[in-house]
């Protein structure tokens, strides 16, 4: 078993943060790589050492393997945890780290690469009997490519190899408009990704996004962690997720976890992983794609099952036993996960930038909030837009909701705009509450949706915010330390 007292972590935001909790409990040291922009953020600045990055942007500093790997061995990591994002999901990461004899926290690199490549993965899925949807795929044949996506018929997703985050992904419904609507995903692959090949595959109208949680040991021992639903998306995106999923018979559930689990034993995955499947209408599942990392909504299963999955990553790397078995993981009431994005859902999603002037999380009973940012802190458009994740756990799925709802409730974020009224309204629409949200519900329920307070009301409300907040009056109000220090003079 490999001996880890110093752990490096090569993220940012809420899930550095996140990590950092679990190593610390774990008595481990924690250093953490950063760009400059996040050098007051909590993860470095809880961090026992803080290791900064350079690049042409934020984002190119947390891509630089080189500079990772060096940071790694300055502090003297025996490990580095990826997160999720940025280097996560990149086998060149991983053996570059193996190659400088630094442990990489995440399944192997050849595994990375297989389940990466959506067309390989497809492939290996299909071949050892589990359920993918009918498709086309360019590499087969390039010049009948168009001709065989037209024979599946329509509606038809277009989809880049290397895909992810739903970049690049394209519904096409009239036939017509295929071949521009290749040639446009063809563009954002290699714009996103470096990679241009794609292939269509029948897009299931409505269906459910349906993932499984799973463990593994890297020598054949797996057991899943259930499912969550991820339903709710903007743009491919998800925005909500919960656990149990309201959507699934009991036979339904075992069968789409244990086919997630027969993948992942099928190519010895160590550590955490997800299965992903869409979920038709009839019961039919198929799947969708793995993902060789920690999820953004790992912790509504946690929050389920009682497992810290950081906390699992980080003993699976170190070549302990798996030490769970299927029959013990339970599934315990029902939680519920809302994304905090700085965004104004009225205006398409667009993302709101500045400073924040007051952050004040919720609490309470079954509450939990990832978070990674802090009053005075700024929101920029060099990241992802997402805040903080909050999370409610309740006795039964209508408890939950309304915990979920009264936390977004109780938020306080000012200085940028955000969703969170907007995701309140979601927990409270008829198609959410009674377990019918797929992934087309958001647009369909647009209207619905929409906030019906004027603008007028909306800065009347902010305007008693702002002044029911005495902390953030007081700043406003307080006398500037130059002006203090001239002390009772006056002119």
């Amino acid at each position: 078993m490999l001996h880890f007292d110093t752990i490096l972590i090569a993220n940012r935001g809420e899930i550095a943060l996140r990590i950092l909790r679990t190593l610390k409990a774990m008595s481990l040291r924690v250093a953490i790589a950063h760009h400059a922009v996040d050098a007051g953020s909590p993860a470095v600045l809880e961090a026992d050492i803080a290791v900064e990055l350079h690049g042409a942007t934020p984002i190119a500093a947390y891509l630089d393997i080189d500079q990772i790997v060096a940071a790694a061995r300055q502090v003297g990591a025996q490990a580095v945890h990826p997160g999720y994002g940025f280097l996560s999901e990149n086998a060149a990461f991983a053996r570059a780290l193996g190659s400088a004899g630094v442990v990489f926290i995440g399944p192997r690199a050849d595994t990375i690469e297989l389940m990466g490549d959506k067309i390989r993965a497809r492939h290996f899925v299909a071949e050892r009997g589990f359920p993918v949807a009918p498709s086309a795929i360019e590499d087969e044949d390039p010049p009948s490519f168009v001709d065989r996506a037209r024979a599946l018929g329509p509606p038809l997703l277009i989809k880049p190899s290397a895909g992810g985050g739903g970049k690049g992904m394209r519904i096409v419904r009239d036939l017509a408009a295929i071949e521009a609507e290749i040639a446009t995903a063809r563009r954002e692959g290699e714009r996103y990704f470096g990679d241009g090949r794609l292939f269509v595959e029948r897009y299931i109208e409505r269906p459910r996004h349906i993932e499984v949680q799973l463990l593994g040991d890297g020598r054949g021992q797996v057991v899943h962690v259930w499912e969550r639903e991820c339903s709710v998306q903007r743009r491919f995106q998800k925005i909500i997720e919960e656990s149990p999923s309201p959507g699934l018979t009991p036979t339904q559930r075992s069968q789409v976890c244990e086919s997630a689990a027969g993948i992942a034993r099928a190519c010895g995955y160590l550590g955490a992983g997800t299965v992903e499947f869409i979920h038709g209408a009839a019961g039919e599942f198929y799947f969708l794609e793995m993902n060789t990392r920690l999820q953004v909504e790992h912790p509504v299963t946690e929050m389920v099952c009682g497992l810290d999955l950081v906390r699992e990553q980080v003993r699976l790397a170190r070549g302990e036993p798996l030490g769970l078995q299927q029959a013990d993981i339970l599934q315990q009431g029902h939680a519920i996960e809302c994304r905090l994005y700085a965004e104004d859902p009225a205006y398409d999603y667009r993302p709101s930038t500045g400073s924040i002037l007051a952050w004040k999380p919720p609490s309470g009973p079954g509450v939990r909030v990832d978070a990674g940012v802090s009053a005075g802190g700024a929101v920029t458009a060099a990241f992802d837009p997402m805040i903080a994740k909050i999370i409610c756990h309740g006795a039964t799925r209508a408890q939950a909701i309304a915990r979920a709802e009264r936390a977004l409730q109780d938020t306080v974020l000012l200085g940028v705009a955000t969703n969170a009224s907007y995701l309140a309204r979601v927990l409270r629409h008829p198609e959410f509450i009674g377990g019918q949200a797929d992934t087309g519900m958001l647009a369909l329920c647009a209207e619905d949706l929409r906030s019906t307070l004027a603008e007028s009301e909306i800065d009347l409300i902010l305007a008693a915010a702002v002044l029911s907040d005495r902390q953030l009056m007081h700043q406003v109000h307080a006398v500037p330390p130059m002006h203090a220090a001239i002390g009772s003079w006056r002119n």
